[in-house]
């Protein structure tokens, strides 16, 4: 298994970048991975060259550069090479913590959708609170601003093989995102999803579930419009951040018994920082394309990395791209 790295992408590039490569390869001796960048700059942080190939390059895609332009016109920037490389086979999965709107443009037009699917999805998994769940899987999250009906019945499909191969659910439940629970509620969008989905054998649907609820663990996979996929999560980055931000001022206005307090409290503190940082279950994937395309925040760190890698292993482990192909060839094969 090859996997082809954008080493010069995201803000702590290419330290943060290189340490969790470093990291993953103890844990996964069998993984070979080839990183696009700066040479020198890539060699300072490297532990070792076992099950590694350097492609030099100076070019890279910068976080405020247009994301289509940039791919067409820097051809030799590190995330258009390492998508190159999955395009011609020579790796089979894409990494990168670069320009995000850049990595979706990649993955569509140069690694590729997958025939039959219309809209390609961001996906990741996010925590779920009070219950043994393990988390849920929610797309689109913003590759896509508009979408149709038939586009949200493809997520839930798309989500449903994912819960079930990477993360082994074995019949995932699936809520489409909306304004009320009834079936009756919501706009033409998600009451014409709402009669699709209904009507899929092939999906274990279980009906609406409101934005409130999704930490919750009422399903395994949310589906929803891009737009509105990109706004919840961003609500629920900042309402993380915020109460944590919130709860350290607490504890300092308080002087000694607030510090007291908070040592008593560690354990109980950091599992609950733990618990709400969602990078623990590995980037977020670009799902629907020829081969998996994952991407992790800019300001990702070394750690974070090392856990995306274990998940392109498991996607690769699991071939779910390939069994999502076949699923959809053959939908097409029956005129579905």
């Amino acid at each position: 298994m090859k996997i082809a790295v954008d080493a010069m992408g995201g803000d702590n590039a290419p330290q943060a970048i290189i340490e969790g490569i470093n990291l993953a390869k103890k844990a996964h001796s069998e993984l070979e991975f080839l990183l696009f960048g700066k040479s020198d700059e890539i060699k300072k942080y490297l532990s070792d060259e076992v099950n590694v190939t350097i492609i030099h390059t100076d070019e890279k895609i910068n976080s405020d550069d247009e994301p289509v332009k940039a791919i067409r016109k820097k051809k030799q920037a590190s995330m258009v090479l390492a998508a190159q490389a999955v395009k011609e086979g020579a790796a089979d999965a894409l990494f990168s913590a670069g320009n995000t709107g850049a990595l979706l443009a990649a993955g569509l037009f140069i690694v590729g959708r997958i025939k039959q699917i219309e809209r390609p999805g961001l996906m990741t998994t996010l925590p779920v609170f009070g219950t043994e769940m393990s988390g849920f899987d929610m797309l689109d999250l913003g590759a896509n601003a508009d979408n149709d009906a038939k586009h949200l019945v493809q997520f839930a499909i798309l989500g449903s093989f994912y819960a079930k191969n990477v993360r082994g659910i074995k019949n995932p439940t699936v809520a489409l995102l909306n304004n009320g629970t009834e079936a009756s509620k919501g706009s033409k969008l998600t009451k014409s999803a709402f009669e699709l989905l209904s009507e899929n054998s092939a999906i274990n649907f279980i009906g609406n579930v409101e934005s409130r609820d999704i930490l919750n663990g009422v399903a395994d996979v949310v589906v929803t419009d891009g737009f509105t996929g990109n706004a919840v999560l961003k609500s629920i980055e900042g309402t993380a951040g915020g109460i944590m931000s919130l709860l350290k001022d607490s504890i300092r206005s308080e002087g000694t018994k607030g510090k007291l307090g908070a040592l008593l409290l560690k354990d109980g503190l950091l599992g609950m920082k733990e618990k709400m940082d969602y990078s623990n279950a590995g980037g977020a994937v670009l799902f629907g394309l020829k081969a998996p395309v994952i991407k992790t925040h800019g300001a990702t760190g070394a750690r974070a990395v090392a856990v995306t890698i274990t998940q392109i292993k498991k996607m690769l482990d699991t071939n779910v791209v390939g069994q999502l192909a076949e699923y959809f060839a053959a939908t097409e094969n029956k005129g579905e």
